[in-house]
């Protein structure tokens, strides 16, 4: 009866500190999905100038580095918020929690949110919306900051892929609405991982 106790409590344990691997693998497999997105006039945000002479983005190399398990503590009793975008749009977003993860040996936080609108789709229910900054911004980065996709993680901890930030369309072409990292998520740190500025 007392190993059944234990192994129950591993299982509950272990299902909650979910630990994921770094995969190179997908980091070039996100930056293969990316330029052919960015490559086809049909889904790419490049100007039409930029478009006929595209063939890469350039992206900093894939370092494991950059790959974090972070503890995930969902909020509570959050409203609704008109987050700040490159237009006068105010798109409604929550803030749904928050991670936390060190890099370099360096312990930092970013908030994670959910778009209010696009979650009741039923595709996007469990997507959640990561916007940063750090010191690379605006030099070998994009000034503007980067995204990163999430899922809404099962237990306590997510995996986060630095290798698979990308940049806001806005990066690309002013036509576009995108909303601004808040400053709650701006990193002392430099994140040599990702899409890097264009042009």
């Amino acid at each position: 009866m007392k190993k059944l106790f234990v192994f129950i409590v591993f299982l509950i344990f272990a299902s909650g500190f979910c630990q994921k691997k770094f995969s190179r693998l997908e980091a070039e497999k996100f930056q293969k999905k990316i330029n052919s997105e960015y490559a086809d006039a049909k889904t790419s945000p490049l100007k039409e100038e930029d478009l006929k002479v595209f063939k890469s983005l350039d992206f900093y190399p894939v370092n494991s580095k950059y790959f974090v398990n972070a503890k995930f503590v969902q909020a509570k009793n959050e409203k609704a918020f008109d987050m700040k975008t490159s237009t006068s749009r105010r798109p409604k977003y929550i803030k749904f929690g928050t991670v936390f993860f060190t890099l370099s040996g360096v312990s930092l936080q970013l908030h994670v949110y959910q778009d209010v609108e696009l979650s009741k789709k039923e595709e996007y229910k469990d997507h959640l919306f990561l916007p940063f900054s750090d010191l690379t911004c605006g030099k070998e980065s994009y000034a503007g900051g980067r995204y990163i996709d999430l899922k809404i993680p099962k237990g306590n901890t997510v995996s986060i892929d630095f290798n698979q930030a990308y940049n806001p369309y806005c990066a690309y072409n002013y036509k576009y609405s995108c909303p601004i990292v808040p400053s709650e998520n701006d990193l002392n740190v430099e994140i040599k991982a990702g899409v890097k500025t264009f042009h």
